[in-house]
């Protein structure tokens, strides 16, 4: 019962957040559209960030296991690319709202433990020490979080394109260009 009070209310959120496009999202609207008391609330979640955290969670628990199930690498982070393009428009409106900060955290941290998790047991980095793989998981993590926050319509019609370039930047790096 506790898990579907919490959907309950994680579908209130959606709802105002995306279909009445609510920038200041209160407890008061979220107990309102979902015609439960404020305790009923806060028996759930201590307040809307933990719910916010509640949400991505489960999305990303979803994308994790769905990409880390491609066998193939590139497919593993094409399926993480689609995923996460086919949410944007409701992370932006998320970090429209007056929680954005703490949905640009939860981001953040959710796309490190990806890349981190993929990177482990895939074991991606072998010759690297916990120090190296630490900065190159951050400096992946903020290059793919900046390449959706930018995100075009144009950028969906060369996803393949991406993903396969954004594929080698993670396993191969840059490489240095011949002088000729």
């Amino acid at each position: 019962m506790a898990a579907d009070m919490k959907a309950q209310i994680a579908q209130a959120t959606w709802k105002l957040l995306f279909e009445r496009q609510v920038k200041k999202l209160t407890v008061k609207d979220i107990v309102e559209e979902c015609h439960i008391t404020r305790q009923a609330f806060y028996y759930h979640f201590e307040g809307i960030p933990e719910l916010l955290r509640w949400m991505i969670e489960g999305y990303a628990e979803e994308t994790f296991r769905q990409v880390l199930a491609k066998e193939n690498a590139e497919e593993g982070l094409r399926c993480f690319f689609v995923m996460a393009t086919n949410v944007l428009p409701y992370v932006k409106k998320g970090m429209d709202s007056n929680y954005g900060q703490e949905v640009r955290q939860l981001l953040s941290q959710y796309t490190q433990r990806f890349f981190a998790m993929a990177a482990d047991i895939k074991n991606f980095y072998p010759n690297r020490t916990l120090a190296e793989v630490k900065v190159i998981l951050r400096y992946h993590t903020q290059a793919v979080i900046g390449m959706l926050q930018e995100w075009t319509p144009e950028d969906t019609n060369q996803m393949d394109q991406i993903v396969h370039t954004v594929y080698q930047l993670v396993m191969e790096g840059i490489p240095v260009k011949e002088q000729t």
